[in-house]
């Protein structure tokens, strides 16, 4: 039990003095980053998603 007090403690301590959290503008832009990236994957993959619908749809119908 001690050692599970004193992981926490020291935990504690070190999310105080020794880690270096981002300003609320780093926060921001690297959010902004994060969300324009996710928009164009997902703009990618809608537009392979189309076109392999397209290329299916002819196989599909040329078996016909």
């Amino acid at each position: 039990m001690d050692t599970i007090v004193l992981y926490i403690k020291e935990s504690y301590n070190e999310l105080l003095h020794k880690v270096t959290w981002p300003s609320l503008s780093d926060l921001l832009s690297s959010t902004t980053v994060v969300l324009i990236a996710s928009a164009i994957i997902a703009l990618c993959i809608l537009v392979m998603d189309i076109i392999s619908r397209g290329v299916l749809d002819n196989v599909y119908n040329i078996g016909i």
